[in-house]
């Protein structure tokens, strides 16, 4: 299974600013399920509440009533730096010598070890296990009492991928580091009322409109006198996860004004061009590959059905019987339309193989319920390196195709054939107007491989541009 990053949300002057959140957070859950947590601000105090679970489990009308004022910033979390504990929940809070202040962050700092074992030499002392933390506490040792140069001189020392939401009682910021990893954009509602999410889906359920993406390097401050944009950072070559548009984003937001449903439909014919076969029906692994299942049979000819169903109510744990049920967890979560697929060539349209373990579970199960033929599909390249810069993806060692040819992984998953999308087909795809990180199937990671960061991190040419 493949983790998504978080997401963020945050509303700024909106007399229901936690309320606004909280849906947005709904609308963001898909990006991570392990814990929610909202900060508002009335411009004198933060308020917080946040828990573990899904945003339904940790509000209530009660909670929300508490969280008072006109601003406020949400967090919806899984796991890639740091365990899994209510301590280690979104957004972080702090107080120091400055005031107070919150964040909450998307993505994932590669020289964070190196960081955190340089404050605490100086004498931090760290509440949580999460590489968010360091930045406040970066902050916290600036000398200067000017609270946006503080940050800037803070963030110049991270590498990787940060978008991060910081709020103070009398201001939000928003930023995206300088290449642009993960994704933030900008919208309105009403007259002053800003907002700021991951996806641009947070808007559409609290009928906001967008504006635009934040840009690689921006940071937006949002005050009472009005937004400003500072781009304080020497430019990079932007690097924006490729995955975002196979797997992760919601088919229903816009990625550089670019439809994501319309991109994965686009992967899915690319893939049936790449890959053509004799076939009677094309079903998708739902639902993240669903529109990419839909481009395949619309150029394929083949027709489309529903022939695996998903439940969506399949929860972090469950109780497994004592008597061994074979292919448990898969088929907890899937289960085959039987009387569309009984005697007929199928073709199983999915985003990406990980491990190969679920893939060779689906492959049993659709022949079980009686497929002629069963050819496996994958609308992305073979996925052979693991992502440093938020999400959460296995080793090397434990990714199937770094050590398997294609073939070697047709016979674990036990199809008839395999085909992946190539990396060619893939660029040919996705927007040209975005430039992409490709690192999980090319292991050209932006700026060297993380490990070699703790190596050059002191010598690194870093830069502030004049706002």
């Amino acid at each position: 299974m493949i983790k998504e990053s978080c997401g963020i949300m945050g509303v700024f002057n909106h007399p229901e600013a936690a309320k606004l959140v909280y849906l947005g957070l709904y609308a963001l859950q898909h990006r991570g399920q392990e814990s929610a947590g909202i900060v508002s601000t009335d411009g004198e105090h933060l308020y917080t509440h946040k828990g573990l679970g899904l945003v339904s489990d940790v509000f209530d009308e009660s909670s929300l009533e508490k969280l008072k004022g006109h601003s406020a910033i949400g967090h919806v979390r899984y796991s890639t730096t740091g365990s899994t504990s209510l301590e280690n929940a979104q957004p972080i809070v702090s107080k120091y010598k400055g005031g107070t202040l919150a964040i909450a962050h998307n993505g994932n700092i590669t020289n964070s070890s190196l960081l955190r074992q340089e404050l605490e030499g100086r004498g931090s002392i760290f509440q949580t296990t999460t590489d968010s933390e360091i930045v406040i506490h970066l902050i916290a040792q600036q000398s200067s009492n000017d609270f946006l140069e503080s940050l800037i001189t803070s963030l110049i020392r991270l590498k990787g991928a940060y978008s991060l939401l910081v709020l103070r009682p009398n201001r939000m910021l928003a930023l995206r580091d300088p290449s642009g990893f993960r994704p933030l954009c900008v919208g309105s509602k009403d007259k002053g009322t800003y907002l700021v999410a991951s996806e641009s889906c947070a808007f559409d359920i609290v009928d906001a409109q967008l504006l635009r993406e934040i840009k690689p390097g921006e940071i937006l401050e949002f005050t009472p006198d009005g937004v400003h944009s500072h781009h304080p950072f020497a430019d990079a070559i932007p690097t924006f996860c490729v995955f975002e548009f196979i797997y992760y984003a919601r088919p229903d937001s816009l990625v550089g004004a670019k439809s994501v449903h319309s991109i994965r439909i686009r992967l899915g014919k690319q893939l049936a061009i790449e890959h053509p076969v004799e076939a009677d029906l094309v079903i998708s692994v739902p639902d993240s590959s669903n529109a990419a299942a839909l481009g395949f049979a619309q150029q394929s000819g083949i027709p489309f059905e529903f022939g695996l169903i998903r439940s969506h109510y399949v929860g972090r744990t469950f109780i497994e019987p004592k008597q061994q049920i074979r292919d448990f967890g898969a088929r907890l979560k899937y289960n085959t339309v039987k009387s569309i697929i009984a005697g007929r060539r199928v073709v199983v349209v999915d985003d990406s193989i990980v491990r190969g373990t679920t893939s060779r579970k689906i492959v049993k199960m659709i022949r079980d319920a009686g497929a002629k033929e069963v050819h496996f599909r994958v609308s992305s390249p073979p996925w052979q390196y693991p992502c440093f810069f938020g999400i959460d993806t296995p080793t090397r060692e434990e990714l199937i195709a770094s050590s398997h040819s294609i073939e070697e992984i047709r016979k674990h998953i036990g199809a008839d054939s395999l085909g992946y999308l190539s990396l060619e087909g893939l660029k040919k795809v996705v927007p040209r107007t975005i430039g992409c990180c490709f690192a999980c199937f090319d292991g050209n990671y932006p700026g060297g491989r993380p490990q070699d960061f703790h190596k050059k991190i002191l010598e690194m040419p870093f830069s502030i541009k004049k706002t």
